[in-house]
Formats: structure tokens, C-alpha cells, sequence
């Protein structure tokens, strides 16, 4: 038999398993955004410690590493003035002649869902910076979004 069609065991099959990706920039949290990812470094910590397999060791162990790494790496922000639309601002504003609001918040701690942004999504990056009553260029849209209102999602400490 050609040594084309032997195998010598799955092993050398096998996908690799690669690093979960971090996101781009730096990892500004809020306050609640720090406990959530120091709540989900603590569960991913004992899951590993329950875990037997050596597969799921072996994975459980990739997402704690991912969360001790985004941990390690987080930068807390004091929360923002109530004039301007920074990181940590909780925003009413009107696009398309709707009005929503939005919080601006770090990339482990955003849910759409909820209406929690990340600070590098493109609406945010549109919005930072700007006052009360300042229209802002979106999406190639001169002036698309106004800004409403504006707040800090946390008091100050």
C-alpha cells in the first residue's frame, strides 16, 4: 500500500484548536462590566476545576485564559459628565426618526439586546464626543443622528 493512503492515527486530523479571539482595542470597562468579567474568570476557574475529560479540561481551560487575559488587561473608566457622549454615557437619540437609547459600554459586557454598545461599534464611535442638541454624521448620512440626551450609566464613586 502507497504510504499516500496510510494513516497513522486521528490525531493528525484533528482541527487545531486556536485562541479566542480578544477584541480590537483597549478593554475600557465600567464597573459592571469589570464584576462581569471577573464573575465569568471565576466560573470559567470552576468549571475547569470540576471538569475530568481531558477535551473539555482542555477547552474550559482556553476560556479561562481568555477571561484571566481580558481580567488582567481591563481598564476601569470613571464614569463620564452628563454633557458630552463618552464611554460609559447612556444616550437618547433620534436617527431615521426614531428615537432609542443606547449605552456605551466595553466589547464583554455589550448585549444589543439590551441595548448595551460597544464603545467600538461604529453608532458609538459616530456619537463620542458629541452635546445635547448636536447632530452627528452616520453611516455617510451628513447629520443622520441627533443626540437627546445623555447621562452616566453609574454614579460617581
Amino acid at each position: 500500500m502507497s504510504v499516500a493512503f496510510r494513516r497513522e492515527s486521528d490525531e493528525e486530523h484533528k482541527e487545531p484548536a486556536f485562541e479566542l479571539p480578544l477584541p480590537p482595542g483597549p478593554n475600557l470597562v465600567t464597573r459592571a462590566g469589570l464584576k462581569l468579567i471577573e464573575a465569568r474568570r471565576d466560573a470559567a476557574q470552576a468549571a475547569v476545576d470540576a471538569a475530568s475529560g481531558e477535551e473539555e479540561v482542555k477547552r474550559l481551560r482556553r476560556d479561562l485564559r481568555y477571561w484571566h487575559t481580558r481580567a488582567g488587561t481591563a481598564e476601569l473608566q470613571p464614569p463620564p459628565g452628563n454633557d458630552i457622549v463618552a464611554f460609559g454615557s447612556r444616550v437618547r437619540f433620534r436617527l431615521n426618526g426614531q428615537e432609542r437609547v443606547i449605552a456605551l459600554v466595553g466589547s464583554d459586557e455589550a448585549d444589543q439586546a439590551a441595548g448595551l454598545v460597544p464603545f467600538t461599534a461604529p453608532l458609538a464611535q459616530a456619537m463620542m464626543g458629541a452635546e445635547v442638541g448636536e447632530c452627528v454624521d452616520f453611516a455617510g448620512k451628513p447629520e443622520a443622528i441627533e443626540i437627546l440626551a445623555t447621562e452616566a450609566l453609574e454614579p460617581e464613586a
